[in-house]
């Protein structure tokens, strides 16, 4: 009989286990009680990456714990995201480019998450994103191109990666009814490469991976798809100024939490991130790598994603998608 008492008593405690979060909440004025932990979706030496550890060091002298930055770049994403959704910490963060996810609905017919469970703590940077086209074309302008692409239909070539910018770009050739044949890539850097050689014409991606190129005079910028002038590169006008106001991007970067976790500590949270992104020292370290520092509230950071997604979804109906 003890021993059925027994059996018993462990099948419920398991089973009631099962259905326990992975961690218990903890009191905002409490955490952090152990490491914090922040997932990105890119590769180290990103611009995203170099951020996150800047701020994971100015965020673990003010927290007492360490800031661990873990990249889990791969599978559109969604393995940095799946890795944060299951979990289920509030002792994990995801530190992510929106423009990694904002695009998923329209990428993929079942997502193995919920996009709701990607709770906005804080904005942190914008991600400069520039269209580059090789230094040996003879174009200056935005209207350049079209012009050129239009004297020659169907002879140039764009380089298309999957995501939000392609969407974006493939959206204004529509708009601008120029006939320019896209060549698909998985691997950024080699667009980058064949943008540098001239194996093709145009090229939509963050400045950083681009400034290689720039500064080694085989790329030349013609715009940013970000809504503002950028102070680090004040001669390159935005694309709504160069008259393209449909191919506007930003490449907003920010703090998540999961859902579990409560309001007084994802406030806690942002006013921390803010504090440590504005400091001057941080803003020096990122700026002449094409992040803008911009630190924001939740809020204002979640207004912005779904406009994001709106303007992508508003591309890909251009472009002839979903």
């Amino acid at each position: 009989m003890l021993r059925l008492l027994a059996a018993a008593g462990l099948a419920i405690s398991s089973l009631a286990a099962a259905h326990l979060p992975a961690h218990a909440q903890t009191p905002a004025k409490d955490w952090p009680q152990r490491n914090v932990t922040m997932i990105l979706p890119l590769g180290p030496g990103s611009g995203v990456d170099i951020t996150t550890r800047l701020l994971a060091d100015k965020l673990s002298a003010k927290w007492g714990k360490p800031v661990v930055v873990e990249n889990r770049p791969g599978g559109d994403a969604i393995v940095a995201i799946n890795a944060f959704v299951q979990a289920n910490d509030d002792h994990t963060l995801l530190m992510a480019p929106t423009s990694t996810f904002t695009a998923h609905p329209l990428l993929h017919q079942k997502l193995p998450y919920d996009p709701t469970d990607l709770v906005p703590i804080a904005r942190a940077t914008n991600t400069l994103i520039a269209i580059g086209v090789p230094a040996s074309l003879d174009v200056k302008t935005l209207a350049d191109f079209v012009k050129l692409a239009k004297e020659k239909p169907g002879q140039l070539n764009y380089a298309g990666t999957t995501g939000a910018v392609d969407f974006m770009v493939s959206g204004w050739l529509k708009d601008t009814n120029i006939d320019v044949a896209k060549i698909p890539y998985k691997d950024g850097v080699q667009a980058l490469n064949d943008l540098a050689s001239g194996r093709i014409e145009i090229y939509g991606a963050a400045y950083a991976i681009m400034r290689p190129q720039v500064e080694a005079g085989k790329v030349k910028v013609l715009a940013l798809m970000n809504s503002q002038r950028a102070a680090a590169l004040p001669d390159i006008p935005t694309v709504a100024e160069a008259g393209f106001p449909v191919l506007t991007l930003d490449g907003l970067v920010g703090l998540f939490g999961p859902k579990k976790m409560s309001q007084e500590l994802r406030d806690r949270i942002a006013a921390d991130l803010i504090e440590a992104a504005s400091d001057p020292e941080v803003v020096k370290k990122l700026t002449p790598m094409g992040q803008v520092v911009r630190p924001g509230p939740a809020k204002e950071f979640a207004g912005e994603i779904d406009e994001q997604r709106k303007r992508i979804a508003e591309a890909a109906k251009l472009a002839g998608g979903k």
